[in-house]
């Protein structure tokens, strides 16, 4: 099959979350599969592309959008054998960061961009599978230019939806489908997501159990009804890992590289740990690690909470890495200025200490208040690193609590979003940790499994043959 993957972000050029790693190592793993896949995303003024040979495909080509003609070219680079596009505007080199300021014009107008070049490539795609509400126009858009293809949308995030208001709904030239009713309900949001969700001819979202969920006014962020409405064509794929950057047996970034046969590396990269944090090595204690966007939806409100009485209890110690809102930096920051033998808060982002932390940690701290799929638990797993989440959306689908005997289940899961079954939890898995030769078989157990994106793209294949099966013309 020829499939096209359009999105905002790709890891390494432009990595702001979860979505950039998906766009990267699908392809590449549909590629092995012998699948001829190609990428496109923008090509943003903020990111050095000077390390990668671009070839130009489409020069100069002018494209109308949001009542404006703009000049557009298309390079082409390769990453990991998968040819990338890059689609140059002004409107994306002017961009100082992926998202954030007029985000809706600028996805809005990459759609139309994206939608007009196609029949320039010099390539057909079969499928384009678009992601997030920055290409959920895309479905709308081909379909009623008559370009003869299926469309797969992906929901990685319902929380954002790309909400806009008239001053540019006006501006654009399918303003008539947001006053449509769709099976008796009122006139559609003003947001993007709404129309990919209504227009794609097939939706997944990133774990079985989110599917579910955002069926449901607590998880479906307003667009339930509509979802309700497409619940024949939703389904729900486990993200995957990509096992060439996150193997302890062969990862650079780490101190001592190791595998479940010989786990003794691990505690080497626990030693370097507690080094790098000022911290001397204290045996009874469990060092747990975070590496995560601050912010509600991660728990944070729970862990800042849970923490003092954890400390208390077990003198566990926490290694937090990542950045968020400003009122989260400064709780972890007092956390540490209170308990400095006990919290050590990194607010940064740094790839390679992250690697540290999730082969150098115990436990791997993601009690989620909502959770699509995540990645940090299955990568920590892979380290032998187990993982105390909340029972929900993908986290749900790819942890399953320990047996009081630890011969069953893969970590420590609690449902209530509370501090106190956080504090619980954390206490129960501190005790657990005491026992160091049933902890030691339960990581060796642990790290065996599986979550390369080999099994996902497979589900993907599947779903890409069930889009092309459909005979629909018109909105779904």
């Amino acid at each position: 099959m020829k499939i096209l993957f359009a999105a905002s972000e790709i890891a390494p050029l432009t990595k702001v979350g979860g979505l950039a790693d998906v766009v990267r190592s699908l392809p590449a793993e549909l590629t092995k599969m012998g699948h001829q896949v190609r990428v496109l995303v923008p090509k943003y003024g903020f990111v050095d592309y000077s390390s990668y040979r671009a070839v130009t495909v489409i020069r100069d080509l002018i494209v109308f959008s949001l009542k404006e003609y703009r000049k557009i070219t298309l390079e082409q680079i390769v990453l990991d054998e998968v040819p990338v596009y890059l689609l140059s505007s002004d409107v994306f080199s002017r961009s100082e960061t992926v998202y954030g300021g007029d985000e809706v014009e600028k996805f809005w107008a990459f759609c139309d961009c994206v939608s007009q070049s196609l029949p320039y490539l010099g390539w057909k795609p079969e499928i384009v599978h678009c992601h997030d509400w920055h290409t959920a126009l895309l479905p709308l858009l081909l379909r009623t230019g008559k370009y003869d293809c299926r469309t797969v949308f992906t929901i990685h995030n319902l929380k954002y939806q790309g909400n806009f208001d008239d001053r540019i709904l006006y501006r654009s030239d399918i303003n008539r489908y947001w006053f449509g009713q769709v099976a008796g309900m009122a006139d559609l949001p003003w947001n993007l997501i709404v129309q990919g969700i209504l227009w794609s001819h097939v939706i997944n979202t990133v774990s079985e159990n989110f599917a579910r969920e955002i069926l449901t006014a607590e998880y479906g962020c307003g667009m339930q009804a509509f979802i309700e409405f497409r619940k024949s064509s939703l389904f729900g794929i486990i993200n995957g890992v990509g096992y060439d950057e996150y193997d302890p047996g062969s990862d650079p970034l780490i101190e001592a590289n190791y595998n479940s046969e010989n786990t003794t590396g691990k505690a080497v990269n626990k030693l370097k740990l507690l080094t790098t944090a000022g911290w001397k090595p204290r045996p009874e204690a469990p060092l747990v690690g975070m590496v995560s966007r601050l912010d509600e939806q991660k728990g944070m409100d729970i862990i800042i909470n849970a923490l003092p009485e954890v400390i208390k209890s077990t003198g566990a110690r926490f290694v937090f890495l990542g950045r968020g809102k400003e009122y989260y930096e400064e709780a972890l920051l007092q956390l540490e200025s209170r308990y400095p033998d006990n919290v050590r808060a990194y607010i940064t982002y740094d790839n390679a200490r992250a690697h540290l932390v999730y082969a150098g940690s115990d436990l791997f701290l993601m009690p989620s208040l909502w959770e699509p799929c995540g990645l940090g638990q299955m990568i920590a797993m892979h380290y032998g690193t187990l993982p105390v989440v909340r029972n929900t959306g993908g986290l749900a689908d790819t942890v399953r609590n320990l047996s009081s005997d630890l011969k069953q289940g893969t970590g420590f899961v609690f449902s209530e979003y509370s501090a106190k079954a956080l504090a619980f939890t954390l206490k129960k898995a501190a005790e657990v940790f005491s026992n160091k030769t049933a902890w030691q078989r339960t990581i060796k157990r642990v790290m065996e499994l599986d979550f390369s994106w080999q099994t996902s793209a497979q589900r993907y294949e599947t779903l890409y043959k069930r889009a092309l099966e459909l005979k629909i013309d018109g909105p779904v």
